[in-house]
């Protein structure tokens, strides 16, 4: 039997955790799950889905101390898919555009585009101020892919779950993994 891929799987201090959860829970059976929450992040985390960091571990292979700069993600011998930051606050982006590894989300942010491999960062601020933008721009042209959590429609979404899948779909698409979260474009 084949292992499963791995796949980092960050989340900062933003508001969207609903997204991370989606997330998460897609990615059970279709990836070896490496997570690290931030400090910030806690606290959005209960603000928004009344849970803690511990209520995540059951949906994680490993669970990593954002503080742990020796930990295995923070290595480019540590083979992954790709990693994903979602939600990915505006402070955390800044820092990946500019190489600031200065925790382990950050450090394994790092690592991925040093090592040309996916990262992809889910921001979900409105509206955009010009340095957020700027970061967006910068962290694109290192090679990160700035995934807005920003839901279509054209599938006509009924539920709150509908527009989770739609950001979920993409992030899986850009992974490479395969699974079905939402309706896909069929064309007029």
């Amino acid at each position: 039997m084949q292992a499963l891929p791995r796949v980092v799987v960050g989340i900062s201090g933003a508001s969207g955790m609903p997204y991370a959860l989606d997330l998460l829970e897609a990615l059970q059976g279709l990836a070896e799950v490496h997570l690290v929450v931030s400090q910030g992040a806690k606290r959005v985390l209960w603000e928004e889905v009344g849970l803690s960091p511990k209520d995540l571990y059951p949906l994680a292979s490993r669970v990593y101390k954002d503080a742990d700069l020796g930990a295995s993600i923070a290595s480019g011998s540590f083979p992954t898919r790709g990693m994903v930051v979602v939600p990915c606050s505006a402070a955390t982006l800044a820092k990946i555009a500019l190489g600031l590894a200065d925790t382990l989300l950050t450090r394994a942010a790092y690592v991925h585009l040093k090592e040309k491999r996916p990262l992809i960062l889910v921001p979900r601020e409105t509206p955009l101020p010009l340095p957020t933008l700027r970061a967006m721009v910068q962290a694109a042209e290192a090679g990160a892919v700035v995934l807005p959590a920003s839901p279509g429609f054209y599938h006509r979404p009924r539920e709150i779950k509908d527009l989770l899948g739609f950001v979920t779909q993409r992030i899986l698409d850009h992974l490479g993994l395969k699974a079905e979260r939402a309706p896909r474009w069929g064309g007029t």
